[in-house]
């Protein structure tokens, strides 16, 4: 059974997103027939690579929040993460553009290694304030998960997987998928925002027990939880 997930490294529902589908797989009984592709889909395709201002005042200029509010909205986040083992540094946090980190996931694919790729970029995003926007940073972070560093350099440095990016992203908008995270079971099921354990379990349970059944195209999402629109991270999810 494949699950198709459309994230963005900086968006932290889709770290929580995560890490719920991740325990919910943990205790599915198929859980070693289930693969997992990991598609782009940039919230500010205009972001500088390594944003001169800190997350909290960014998000809340952004969104004409309180500073207060938004240090709440994260320290939040940051409890819920740590429910599941996560950890969310958001005070070292350092926003950037994700384009670069999405081309490297897209090499990392072609060498099995796409799934280590997107994980260690979100820890070292999310955990240990690494600007992840920084091709020097990415090249190291490559290295780290057994890529050559010289490669994932000269491929930083030309177009490549820039293609790869744009389709996902063009498909995520015929699918109708119009926040992160959005999970597709089975390209079947579709799931919008970081839901909790239970309803992702569901939906293994429901895309395993139907999965000899015609595929039919993803419309719009089955569930709806917190998750980051196209324009930023928010609270609500669209669809």
């Amino acid at each position: 059974m494949k699950i198709d997930i459309w994230t963005d490294i900086v968006c932290p529902f889709c770290y929580l997103g995560r890490g719920y589908l991740e325990t919910a797989i943990a205790g599915f009984e198929h859980r070693d027939e289930v693969e997992l592709t990991w598609h782009s889909f940039e919230l500010d395709r205009n972001a500088e690579a390594v944003s001169q201002q800190g997350l909290i005042d960014m998000v809340a200029t952004k969104y004409g929040a309180s500073r207060e509010q938004t240090v709440a909205q994260h320290e939040s986040m940051a409890t819920a993460a740590r429910e599941i083992g996560l950890e969310f540094n958001w005070e070292a946090a350092r926003p950037g553009n994700t384009f670069d980190a999405h081309r490297l996931v897209h090499l990392a694919a072609e060498r099995g290694l796409d799934g280590a790729a997107h994980e260690r970029l979100m820890q070292a995003y999310f955990a240990e304030g690494r600007p992840i926007g920084d091709r020097e940073t990415l090249a190291d972070l490559a290295a780290e998960i057994g890529l050559d560093r010289d490669e994932v350099v000269a491929m930083l440095e030309s177009d490549d997987y820039g293609n790869h990016v744009r389709s996902d992203q063009a498909t995520a908008t015929m699918l109708g998928i119009t926040g992160v995270p959005f999970f597709v079971f089975d390209r079947k099921y579709g799931v919008s925002g970081a839901q909790p354990v239970d309803v992702l379990t569901q939906a293994l349970e429901t895309a395993w027990s139907t999965r000899h059944e015609r595929p039919e195209p993803v419309a719009a999402s089955a569930g709806c939880g917190g998750g980051c629109g196209s324009n930023g991270c928010g609270g609500a999810c669209s669809s």
